[in-house]
């Protein structure tokens, strides 16, 4: 019995593994970490951001696998929270700006003003959702 629970574990762990790897390429593909280390004006440390993509990957993966409790609070799911929400608001970010939807949106609607309060909304609302989720979810 215990081997078949060994294997499943290294089934579930490799298959995560390489959806985890697939995503975090396609992070890397769309040049969301370069850029990340062009605004901060520290490309010289683009090795260390792409290690720190890649650490996250497999930690997540592996709490999600074998699903660990972390015991962090309510203060921790908050911190959490907040990371979650620059996570998903840069890849929302990041993907608008791929297909063009931003200028596409803004043309459509005629819109001449506004646009940097338009995104900065749509950023604090991805944070404050996911702020929400995990707080309700612990």
């Amino acid at each position: 019995m215990w081997i078949k629970q060994i294997f499943m574990a290294m089934v579930g762990f490799s298959c995560g593994l390489g959806v985890a790897g697939g995503l975090f390429a396609l992070i890397i593909a769309l040049g969301l970490v370069a850029e990340f280390a062009d605004q901060t004006h520290t490309a010289k440390h683009i090795f260390w951001y792409e290690d720190a993509v890649a650490a996250g990957g497999i930690l997540g993966n592996v709490v999600s696998v074998y699903q660990l409790m972390v015991p962090v609070g309510t203060v921790g799911a908050g911190i959490f929270g907040v990371f979650s929400g620059i996570f998903v608001g840069a890849w929302a970010m990041a993907l608008t700006e791929i297909v063009n939807i931003v200028p596409i949106f803004t043309r459509r609607i005629d819109m001449r003003r506004g646009l940097a309060l338009v995104i900065a909304v749509m950023a604090v609302g991805r944070t404050v959702g996911s702020l929400i989720f995990y707080y309700f979810r612990w």
